[in-house]
This record gives structure tokens, sequence and C-alpha cells, in this order.
């Protein structure tokens, strides 16, 4: 996406408000215009990342995001992956579900993690990811979601008691 025609926008429209204020208004708005480029592109910059954020709000656990290539910005669109049927191949038990929705009050927000891990398990990821269609970012979300559902849906292990509990279950003969 090309910035250049609005930034030429608003410079034309700055010229023609400066000539109703006369020839000192003109002079002070032509030395205004060159600085003020790079703070117009900021500005659009801004508000284009806002809008993807809003995007991707709505689309998760699809996502919008903005790249910039040299002065211009670029929009890398992950849609989200269709829902396979149950008789696909896809639906298997290897397949992700898509992530739970955010309990409420947290609609729209979110965290950043950093996190450390080898070579070797960051390449499998990003494969798995690629087969997806997803980013590395969506595949682990949707990864941890999956997790955390199948923990919480589990039934407890019979005589496992939880670490660090002094509870014990089972038979003795």
């Amino acid at each position: 996406m090309e910035l250049g025609p609005y930034v030429s926008n608003l410079r034309q429209e700055l010229a023609v408000a400066a000539e109703a204020g006369g020839e000192d208004a003109r002079a002070l708005a032509d030395r205004l215009t060159a600085p003020l480029e790079s703070a117009t592109r900021l500005v659009l910059l801004d508000a284009l990342s806002a809008a993807a954020d809003e995007i991707t709000r709505d689309l998760a656990p699809g996502s919008v995001h903005v790249r910039l290539r040299g002065r211009e910005p670029s929009f890398v669109v992950t849609p989200p992956p269709a829902e396979p049927l149950e008789d696909e191949p896809g639906a298997a038990a290897g397949a992700l579900p898509p992530p739970a929705p955010a309990p409420d009050g947290e609609e729209g927000a979110a965290a950043r993690i950093n996190f450390r891990l080898g070579e070797h398990l960051k390449g499998r990821i990003e494969e798995a990811a690629e087969r997806a269609g997803l980013s590395v970012n969506s595949w682990l979300v949707r990864a941890a979601a999956a997790q955390l559902d199948a923990v919480g849906q589990s039934p407890p292990v019979p005589g496992r008691a939880a670490r660090g509990s002094e509870r014990f279950a089972g038979w003795v003969r």
C-alpha cells in the first residue's frame, strides 16, 4: 500500500487552507510540509496498525499484520482455517481445535510472552504451522489452548495426587 498519495493529498489540503490566510500563511505552509511528511506517515502507520489489531480481534483465530517494506506498509493476512468435517483427514486427533473464547473482560486483550526453545523444536513448530496454513504465533496459541482444554477435560487419574499433595488414593491388600 502506497502512503504517498495520502501524504500528497494532505500537503495539497494544507496548501488550500493556507491560501485563505494570505502570503504569510502560504509561506509557513510551504516550510511545514516537508517536516510534516514523516509525521504524517507515522500517524498513518499507527492508524493502519490499530485497524489491523481490530480486524485481528474480529478474525481470530486468523490474523492481520502490518509489515513495513522500505517506507511503505503491506498487509499479511492469515485467514482462519476452514472447519474440517469429521470425515475429512484433517479432523484426525492431531488437528488442533480452535482456541476457546476469552473469558469475560478479556475480549481483545493480548499479552506477549518470550520463551526459549531448541532449534530442532523451533523447526518442527514452523513446519507444523506451515502445514496448517497458520503463522507460528497462531499455531502456538491454538496448540496451547488445545492442550489446556485437553488437560481441563481429562478425568483425574486414580491413585495419582496433585503435585505437593499428601493425599493418597487406591487399594491396599
